[in-house]
């Protein structure tokens, strides 16, 4: 059967769990080389795979676009200029980057024609989640497209729950919210292709129990992926250019020349590399010798034939990277010395900066992690507007590595796709250990600068962050460390796994595997492979030994800071919370913000009120550097929620008078009225003959009205008892004199 058109388009079920997932294909966007619209419930994403034209950028130019709408659920943007949706959000970045991961590896070698690949989400429903989807909408896209295509592929989601030790596979937005473990896996029916996970504290049982699921899942999806292809399948066209056997053997003749003139050089280069010792022109002057050497001489009778820099460059890589695996492989001895169970020295510091609120420095062997630590009140929180709705997120990092890092030049601007995927791995990592709102209430920010970047950067920030956190007074749980593993295969049953790979490791290797923890279990982990996939068995070896290594590392980090120190540093802000009634909240906020802003101006603190709705209780964050103002604003908000009870006394201030009584404030924004009648124990025709606008005076609650209206008396108890006392006499004698006048005025009319 031939690709389907609109019309005549084909849907097929696939069952993922206990989830029924619908793929319709030849709907939408039939000019494309490939399209693929995919359903669980109401989430629907639309993936589109398309074949560009050939170029030479030195890479693979595959692309990946992760487009989410608003519409989707429903939203229109909060700016009032802009409604349009703009840059991707973080979120959509790191998915679009999954379906990278997995993808990237399964092309073949060679293929210069670029290759978009585009998910764009058009209905969701707030609880099935759409990256699972988009990843399945690729593998099965891919497959049915005429480019060449190693799958199929499948990535799904698994779920854990400590408490009840039950995996979830694709669980719900709500279901997730109760899980542990957030595992994202991606692979074919026997092997293991990307992994990424956020989790708290789970053993590495857990995860490998987690991939043995999903393994389990990948069997019967990419069957049905195979049978679709089967089906509707587009024939592969070759995009990978052929060598002519002129040209083979002229390659292999020069590979063969540099190997044996050169090999020595090629050592020495690759331990120069291991130890960041490599000059501006080390590597240029080496392989204007090989030009040299080979156009003077094994070439020299071949007329018209000249090797270019460029050939001459590609060969050496390759052959470097053939000899740093050959030394770990048969060796064993890594390129920098190391043993494959060794980690690189390390150094650290905290305090690097001395106006931060935290700072540490983590360096190991080549790679060097600056740390900054930012406290803020709740208030400076990122607000995150998406399909989700919005939300305010309170632990942020970010992670930048400038081009100095490397030893190079280029731009600056907005952070790259692989800056965000660091800074999101290193926050998912600590993020079990952040301290919630209520015991902690503060925004705080993490930045982790690279000054130095030899392999595995996103785990010296884990390390870094750990102790700014610490340094700067943060009482994280516990601390976390973070290590790179990596492995070289023979791609038989020869591997060896890596501690603690470098740049140069990670660029010859087949596997980067990051795991961070603590000790008392993982928090993430990623792993990216160069192969097709690898077993579970290689993971649960190079879990095991990940664990072993982030404990050793965790044991210098903590030579240097054992604990987060009991107090947050002098430049930070300090925060006091105050908890009120839910129905007080308006009271606080005022009509338009009014009594907020105005405690705010008065005081010059910083004022947020958020509502608990598990404990159904408002939250007042007060901020200031000055402890003095918060005590004033802290007290003035207590002051508003107070409910005021008959008995009570305050000092007021008169800022009313009117005919009838004077209206004193006794609280922020209470006010209450003291009649003439309770101003003083004589009688008071002018109020004003007794207080005057912004007298401070005593008084006393005598009453509460209906509707909360406040009667007061300026008069003590005693006063107020003789009072009563001598009102009662004047109304007895009034009602003595009322009945003596009706006596007299009968009698004198019986006598008329």
């Amino acid at each position: 059967m031939s690709y389907p058109t609109y019309g005549q388009s084909k849907t097929y079920q696939i069952k993922v769990g206990d989830k029924n997932i619908e793929l319709e294909i030849g709907r939408f966007s039939e000019q494309i080389e490939a399209a693929v619209l995919v359903r669980c419930g109401e989430t629907v994403v639309h993936l589109t795979v398309g074949l560009g034209e050939e170029v030479d950028w030195g890479y693979f130019p595959l692309h990946v676009e992760y487009i989410e709408k608003l519409y989707a659920s429903g939203v229109i943007k909060g700016s009032r200029w802009v409604k349009r949706e703009g840059h991707p959000s973080d979120d959509a970045v790191l998915k679009a980057r999954n379906i990278d991961r997995t993808i990237r590896p399964l092309f073949p070698e060679g293929i210069k024609n670029q290759v978009q690949v585009v998910a764009t989400i058009f209905s969701y429903d707030q609880e099935n989640q759409d990256d699972m989807l988009a990843l399945l909408a690729a593998g099965v896209a891919l497959e049915i497209s005429s480019i060449p295509f190693n799958g199929p592929i499948a990535g799904i989601r698994i779920g854990y729950s400590k408490e009840t030790g039950e995996y979830v596979v694709n669980p719900t937005k709500s279901e997730m919210q109760k899980l542990d473990l957030d595992l994202i896996v991606c692979g074919g029916t026997d092997s293991i292709a990307m992994v990424e996970a956020g989790a708290d504290e789970v053993d590495e049982e857990v995860i490998l129990g987690g991939l043995a699921k999903a393994q389990e899942e990948f069997a019967n999806i990419c069957k049905t992926i195979k049978q679709i292809k089967d089906e509707i399948g587009r024939e592969k066209v070759s995009l990978v250019a052929l060598l002519t056997k002129e040209e083979k053997d002229k390659k292999e003749k020069i590979t063969q020349e540099i190997t044996a003139n050169f090999d020595q050089q090629i050592k020495e280069m690759i331990e120069k590399k291991a130890h960041l010792s490599v000059g501006r022109n080390d590597m240029n002057d080496l392989i204007e010798s090989i030009v040299s050497h080979l156009n003077e001489g094994v070439l020299a009778d071949d007329e018209g034939f000249k090797v270019k820099k460029g050939g001459v460059k590609e060969i050496l890589e390759k052959l470097m990277k053939q000899e740093a695996r050959r030394m770990i492989l048969e060796d064993k001895v890594r390129p920098d010395g190391r043993k494959p169970d060794e980690i690189r020295p390390i150094w650290t510091e905290v305090d690097v900066f001395p106006r931060t609120h935290g700072s540490a420095m983590f360096k190991r062997g080549g790679t060097q992690a600056a740390t900054i630590t930012t406290l803020a009140s709740p208030a400076k929180g990122l607000h995150i507007e998406d399909m989700g709705g919005e939300e305010v997120r309170h632990y942020l990092h970010h992670y930048n590595m400038p081009p100095y890092a490397w030893g190079g030049t280029g731009r600056f601007g907005y952070p790259k796709r692989r800056e965000v995927g660091h800074g999101r791995l290193a926050q998912r990592a600590l993020k079990p250990m952040i301290p919630d709102q209520e015991s902690f209430p503060y925004t705080i920010r993490v930045v982790s600068e690279i000054m130095s970047s030899n392999g595995s950067t996103s785990q010296a920030s884990v390390c870094g962050s750990t102790m700014s956190l610490m340094a700067a007074g943060v009482p994280i749980k516990r601390p976390v460390a973070g290590i790179a593993m990596g492995m070289i295969s023979d791609g038989l049953d020869n591997y060896q796994v890596l501690y603690d790979i470098q740049g140069l490791e990670d660029h010859s290797g087949d596997m980067d595997f990051k795991a961070a923890g603590t000790t008392e279990g993982l928090t993430a982990i990623q792993m990216d492979i160069k192969l097709p996939g690898i077993t579970i068995e290689i993971l649960r070896e190079a879990l095991a030994k990940a664990k072993d290594g982030r404990l050793q590392i965790l044991d210098k980090m903590l030579s240097c800071i054992d604990e987060s120190r009991s107090q947050i540093s002098k430049f930070a802000p300090k925060i006091v919370q105050v908890e009120i009634p839910v129905d007080k909240i308006g009271e606080v906020i005022g009509p338009g913000g009014k009594v907020i802003k105005g405690i705010m101006e008065e005081t010059g603190v910083e004022i947020d009120v958020d509502e608990d709705e598990e404990r159904e209780v408002g939250m007042v964050n007060i901020s200031s550097e000055d402890q003095a103002a918060i005590d004033r604003a802290r007290e003035i908000v207590e002051g508003i929620v107070k409910e005021v009870q008959v008995g009570e006394e305050y000092q007021g201030v008169v800022n009313r008078i009117e005919n009838y009584g004077a209206f004193v404030n006794i609280l922020p924004g209470k006010d209450g009225l003291v009649h003439v009648s309770n101003m003083a124990n004589k009688f008071v025709k002018d109020p004003n003959t007794i207080v005057s606008m912004g007298d401070r005076v005593e008084v006393r609650v005598v009453e509460i009205k209906d509707g909360g209206k406040i009667g007061l008396s300026m008069l003590t108890e005693e006063e107020e008892k003789q009072q009563n006392e001598d009102r009662k006499k004047r109304n007895s004698k009034r009602n003595g004199n009322s009945r003596s006048n009706s006596r007299n005025r009968r009698d004198n009319k019986r006598h008329r």
